[in-house]
């Protein structure tokens, strides 16, 4: 399609009209034509030629949809070339330039332009065209870049005011921005033709840039009054004084299109930023509590992240928050959680304990590790607070789980369940429930038995359980947990004896939750106590209608508990005088249940046994409900008014300390059924006692309560030694089994295979007295060459 200049082609088919104008100038150089094609943009191609699909031959098919009818004939359109090349005037590219360069300066100086935009980006393209594209780019270069550097003067006055001088530079960008825009929109043709054909030269755009980069931008006085110009209003900005925000934001935009932020801006930026964190940080470390220093830094992490969205380059987001972030948080972790995490954990204050995580969590390992660490001292340093104290051991069961409760609540709040912090705090529990051998797993079993006592009202079923759920996590942590075990069985031994169980489902419930933890071998011999308790009733019925069928027992009911030695706590016999048809009633019990179990022995145990006496008052009859102590007092009371302490003594045969407890709790307690003379809360050898015939309350049957006396140390101590023994059975079968299977051991290494075997705290003392023990009874011997190594002895 070479030489053709102007042409309009109107075609009309079916009523349809489609205008098409093509502006293509004569130059016989086909590649050059087809180059100028593919350079223009899709839109204009578009727009050109959406109606065109040229073929070889350079032919134009129109196709309407009348031509899609049968019978319609197919209309060609063919466009040659002109005959003869045309010719430019003489002084074209000197008269074009002229008018061009009249344009650009009446856009420079923001004058009205003489010629239509049209006529000028034709007068571009037309020199395109014939090879003026070269000449016409570097009168055009010349040209701006005289402009730019007129803009220099302005810039360069030492008595400028900073904010004057922003200003003006502000001014003077957006002034060059404008005018590349409206220049670039006339040398368009320029830019899309001659400027794509050679790589090594800038576009229009690009080549304003770098001159205003070059000249006025790169200028060391210019760049340097500039930034700290900007630096001086983030200053203030930082400091709460208001500032041109778009000023601001607009000469850091210059400044990255000019791709000269990093190096003339960003580095004295960042240095300013520590400066002035560095020294706040020291400040406020001193003067503010540390809730508020956290706000602080929560406050200006929160505006620097806001400065980025407002005028900062995103490029620079990393460094600032980073330097924030060493600063104010990384320069006093220590301080920080020194001064104020074991006052924020005290309350605790769950909003600033979650500030203070979210914080520390953005200086990688070393902050969650640093809070890590102090969480664990605080938790050991309180928790062992807790259980070293005598005196606090009433209420030291119930502020361990108090603490626990409030350490779960932090750490699922306020540190997201992280799994650090959930085995740090296991740790601490471990660490410092132990610091205190012994004493926390006995005071654990007596708060369950407080629990699970009759008469505790203090929680539904559901709270019973979910407490439950709360001491085995205790539990978990004891080492001694055969310790437990001993005081469990003992207190459960009274609750079941004694009816004083607040439930079956919440003792079995327990029960569970042991065997669960333990195994099956720590929990047999309290299931069997359960078991001995269900059988005992089915004996009971079964005794019962022996009696009824024989016609004995009439005027008393007797239940017994049949106990198997072996499940129970061992409890020393006591021998006390009872009436005879007491005697008659056991010693027939006897041969019923030995008439049953052949080969067993029954032996009676009277402090455990507790009776419902009839009593006959002035104001009424009474049933009262007593031990077995107790009623074996107010028996004596039907044969004599008046007895003195030594006559009850002798008639009893109770033991003194019982027998003046026992005297106490019926002549000084609430329900006084004996008169004590002289009066006096204490029983003394030369007291008497006399039945209170005159006896009134509002109660048919009348509870009245052994006074028990305090567990003493030597009763702990016993229960102690008890387990020390049970350890060193244990202790022993561990060395035998081991030497069993080796046959021959070093020292060291049976110490370290006992340490994996054995589930309790043991002292190396303790092990090498055990095995000097077996090597007395011949369980095992020392090796004859090296007395470091034992032998098994078969």
């Amino acid at each position: 399609m070479s030489g053709v200049s102007k042409t309009s082609v109107l075609v009309e088919e079916g009523g349809n009209q489609f205008r098409k104008r093509s502006h293509l100038s004569s130059n016989n150089d086909q590649c050059s034509k087809r180059t100028k094609f593919d350079d223009m943009s899709a839109n204009e191609k578009k727009s050109n030629f959406s109606m065109l699909n040229p073929n070889s031959n350079g032919t134009i098919k129109m196709t309407s949809s009348s031509m899609n009818k049968p019978g319609a004939a197919t209309k060609k359109l063919v466009i040659k070339n002109f005959k003869s090349k045309p010719n430019l005037p003489e002084n074209y590219q000197e008269t074009t330039w002229s008018k061009l360069r009249e344009a650009v300066i009446a856009i420079q100086t923001s004058k009205a332009i003489a010629y239509s935009l049209e006529e000028l980006y034709q007068a571009v393209e037309n020199m395109c065209s014939h090879k003026m594209a070269s000449q016409l780019y570097v009168n055009l270069t010349n040209l701006v870049e005289a402009h730019v550097k007129s803009n220099i003067e302005q810039f360069l006055s030492e008595s400028m005011d900073r904010q004057v001088f922003l200003k003006r530079m502000d001014d003077c960008w957006r002034a060059h921005c404008r005018q590349m825009i409206m220049i670039r929109s006339i040398f368009l043709y320029l830019d899309r033709t001659y400027v794509l054909q050679n790589p090594s030269i800038h576009s229009i755009w690009d080549m304003g840039l770098d001159l205003f980069r070059h000249h006025i931008a790169m200028n060391t006085l210019i760049q340097t009054r500039t930034v700290d110009g900007l630096l001086l209003l983030i200053e203030r900005e930082r400091g709460g004084d208001a500032v041109d925000i778009s000023l601001l934001k607009s000469l850091l935009r210059m400044l990255s299109d000019l791709q000269i932020y990093q190096d003339a801006f960003e580095h004295k930026f960042l240095q300013a930023t520590e400066r002035l964190y560095a020294a706040e940080g020291q400040r406020l470390m001193r003067e503010l509590a540390v809730p508020q220093y956290l706000a602080h830094v929560e406050k200006r992490l929160r505006e620097e992240n806001e400065r980025l969205l407002h005028y900062l380059d995103p490029c620079t987001k990393w460094q600032l928050i980073h330097t924030i972030e060493r600063q104010l948080l990384s320069e006093h972790l220590t301080g920080i959680l020194s001064k104020g995490l074991e006052s924020l954990m005290d309350g605790p204050r769950l909003h600033d304990l979650t500030t203070l995580y979210n914080l520390f969590s953005r200086v990688k390992e070393l902050g969650l590790n640093e809070l890590c660490n102090h969480f664990n001292a605080y938790i050991k340093k309180k928790g062992r607070t807790i259980v070293i104290e005598p005196e606090r051991d009433k209420t030291m069961v119930a502020e361990l789980l108090e603490f626990k409760e409030q350490l779960d609540n932090v750490v699922s709040t306020c540190f997201q369940r992280n799994d650090r912090f959930l085995y740090s705090m296991r740790e601490a529990f471990e660490y410092f429930i132990n610091q205190r051998q012994n004493k926390p797993a006995e005071l654990i079993a007596k708060f369950v038995d407080l629990k699970l006592r009759a008469g505790n009202k203090e929680a539904t079923e559901e709270e019973l359980e979910r407490l439950l759920d709360k001491i085995m996590v205790l539990f978990r942590f004891i080492h001694g947990k055969d310790v437990f075990e001993a005081f469990y069985k003992k207190d459960l031994a009274k609750r079941l004896l004694v009816g004083k169980s607040a439930s079956v489902d919440a003792e079995k419930s327990m029960l569970s939750k042991l065997k669960q933890e333990c195994g099956g071998g720590f929990t047999c011999k309290l299931e069997g106590m359960f078991k001995d308790m269900e059988l005992s009733k089915d004996i009971n019925i079964t005794y019962k209608q022996h009696l009824a069928a024989s016609q004995e027992g009439v005027g008393l009911e007797l239940s017994v508990y049949i106990l198997t030695m072996g499940f129970w706590p061992t409890y020393p016999p006591v021998e006390v005088r009872l009436p005879a048809e007491l005697t008659r009633h056991q010693d027939h019990f006897a041969k019923f249940y030995l008439a049953k179990h052949s080969g067993r022995k029954l032996q009676w145990q009277a402090t455990l046994g507790h009776c419902v006496l009839r009593a006959h008052f002035s104001q009424g009859n009474k049933e009262l409900q007593v031990s077995l102590f107790q009623a074996l007092v107010l028996l004596l009371f039907n044969d004599g008014d008046n007895l003195s302490f030594e006559e009850i003594k002798t008639a009893t045969n109770i033991e003194e300390g019982e027998l003046r407890r026992t005297l106490q709790s019926l002549a000084c307690g609430k329900a006084r059924v004996l008169l004590k003379a002289p009066r006096g809360r204490d029983v003394q050898d030369d007291d008497h006692f006399s039945f209170h015939a005159d006896f009134t309350n509002k109660l048919f049957r009348i509870k009245i309560n052994q006074i028990q006396m305090k567990e003493t140390s030597e009763e702990q101590k016993a229960t102690e030694e008890r387990v020390f023994q049970d350890r060193q059975y244990q202790i022993d079968a561990a060395i035998v089994r081991v030497m069993k299977m080796r046959k021959a051991l070093s020292h060291n290494l049976l110490i370290s295979e006992l340490y994996n075997q054995l589930k309790f705290p043991v002292k190396p003392a303790d092990l090498k007295k055990r095995i000097e023990s077996l090597i007395d009874r011949d369980y095992m011997e020392r090796d004859k060459d090296n007395p470091n190594q034992y032998n098994y002895v078969a």
